[in-house]
Formats: C-alpha cells, structure tokens, sequence
C-alpha cells in the first residue's frame, strides 16, 4: 500500500461520504471548507492531491496554492472547470471518471427523449388536476422511428445510438471527425445535423470551446417539429436563445438535465407542457456513483503508491 502520513489529500469539493471516509481512513485528509485560514494555509503547503467533483472550478489560482500538488482527482467525468492545461504545465496531473457513468447517462438521455416527446410529465399533471374526468390529454409526438442526431459521439453518444436503434430510429451524428466503423451516417457540422433531424441530443464536452455552441442559428435549423435534449453541459446551450425559441414555437420541446448556473434553473423553463428539467442527475444511481467512487480511489491509490493512474485525462 502507501504510507498515511505522505499521502495528503485535500477534499476541495463535495464528494459521497463513503469515498471521503475511504479516503479518510487510508490517507491523511483535509476537508478544504472546514478548515480555518491558517488550517487552510498548512493544508494547501502539503497537499500532493486534490480530490474535487466535476462541477468543481479549480483554477490556475487556485492551484498555484499548492506548491506540492501532483494530482487532481475529478469524481465526474467533466472536467471543464478544471484548468487542465495549468496542471500540466507543473506537471500535475488529472485523472476523471469515465466509461462507468456512460450508461446510466445514455439511459437518462432516452428518457429525456421519451418524457420530453410524450409529454410524460405534464401528462401527470393533467391527471392530478383531475382534467382527465373533461377529456383526453393532448396528442404527443411519436419517437419510434424518428431521425435522431447526436452530436459529440463519444461512449455516451455511440451508447445513445445503441439504445435509439431499438426504437429504429434514423441516427446521425456531428464530431470533429467521422468515426471509423460507425453505421450511422455523418454530419459534416451541427447546423446541418440540427436541420436533418427530429430529436438532437447533445453530448460534447463542456468548456469554452463549446459555450453557446447551441444557438439561435442552431435551434432555428431544428426547426418547428424538433425536440432538443441535453445530457452533456449547461454552458454548450445558449439559454436566452433557448427561452426564445420556445417561446416563439421555433422548436417542439426541450429535455434538459444540466444548466447554465447550477443549481439555479431559469424560471421561464417551468410548468411548460413541451419541457422536462432535471437536477443534473444523469449518472445519479447507487451503483455508478459507487463506481466513480472506486474509480477516483484507485486513481489516488495507484499514484500514492508509484503505479500508473488508471483514467488520466490527456494529454499526461
């Protein structure tokens, strides 16, 4: 194993208390939002981990305090607030959680799809207001063999893909490539993916490289009949443009589970009838955040101890 007493970790974000008490029973840990400036100051002095959250923000700033750092460990597989290229640069590295959170998440994005289409959740309402006894709930739209898009076909996007086929859905998708051996045909940009297609997923990384990449242009090409469904980060849509669309019946619907400011979501997304929001818990069930918690303590394990890190995020 490794020796507790070198292995200094400091906890800079929430993370599930069995992960922190592993963590805490196997190295010498620091809870960063318990300690007091001066506590803060011995913490950040011997600290050679930095165990955060994929919502975390860790700047070259705050880096810069830890002059002993040599990992940041991401519970999460977004890692966007993370100032990747500031680690690197003093040769600090970064692991994340990928692979174990792909299906729940490509589960969570066909229910989106399917709650957004059908209406599922107004449909409750409707019955719990007791509207029922006066007639039948509006007409929804039909998923099984809609034209799907995915842009960002990475393992969430290419399991999406998989789970739409059962539906037979069309399926296309957008990235910064076309991927070898795919049987699904490929957009050359998002705007012409958005016009080909009834439903368009998004499931590109987060970062400013993909800030507001969903736009008014983009939302215009999905047109009137298509539902836009967003699984990946809050920042890729432009929320202002997305309020307008809907309200202008630019696009059919929206089925969002992350948004621009967590945990604040825009008012304007309420009680509509075309749109379901949900509190950014798509890789939320007991067993995948289990195994983003084993995943992160294997990772600070394998360092402590000499090995390679099992998921380090490029370059290292």
């Amino acid at each position: 194993m490794f020796d507790k007493t070198e292995a200094r970790v400091v906890k800079a974000a929430f993370l599930p208390p069995a992960l922190a008490k592993r963590l805490d029973e196997t190295c010498t840990l620091a809870d960063w939002e318990l300690l007091d400036e001066a506590e803060r100051q011995t913490a950040a002095e011997n600290a050679r981990v930095l165990a955060v959250n994929g919502e975390s923000v860790i700047t070259a700033e705050f880096i810069a305090q830890f002059p002993k750092l040599e990992l940041i460990a991401d519970f999460g597989v977004g890692y966007d607030g993370i100032d990747v290229a500031a680690a690197h640069a003093r040769g600090i590295a970064v692991t994340n959680t990928p692979g174990v959170l792909t299906d729940d998440v490509a589960d969570m994005a066909m229910g989106l799809l399917l709650a957004t289409s059908r209406q599922i959740v107004e449909a409750q309402r409707f019955v719990e207001r007791g509207e029922w006894a006066k007639g039948g709930f509006t007409w929804t739209k039909k998923v099984s063999g809609g034209k799907l898009g995915i842009a960002g076909m990475g393992r969430i996007g290419q399991a999406i893909a998989r789970r739409a086929s059962g539906f037979d859905m069309v399926i296309s998708y957008t990235d910064r490539q076309p991927i070898a051996g795919l049987p699904y045909a490929f957009a050359a940009d998002l705007k012409t993916l958005a016009s080909e297609v009834d439903f368009l997923i998004i499931c590109v990384n987060g970062g400013e490289k993909t800030r507001a990449l969903v736009d008014a242009e983009i939302l215009t090409a999905l047109g009137a009949d298509g539902i836009l469904i967003n699984i990946a980060r809050g920042t890729v849509v432009d929320e202002t443009a997305l309020i307008a669309a809907l309200d202008a019946g630019t696009i059919a619907g929206a089925g969002l589970d992350v948004f621009e400011r967590e945990p604040e979501v825009p008012a304007a997304l309420y009680g509509r009838p075309n749109v379901v929001v949900t509190p950014h818990m798509a890789s939320a069930t007991h067993a995948t955040r289990k195994a983003m918690g084993d995943l992160v303590f294997d990772n600070v394990a394998a360092h402590f101890s000499g090995e390679a890190l099992i998921t380090p995020v490029t370059p290292y």
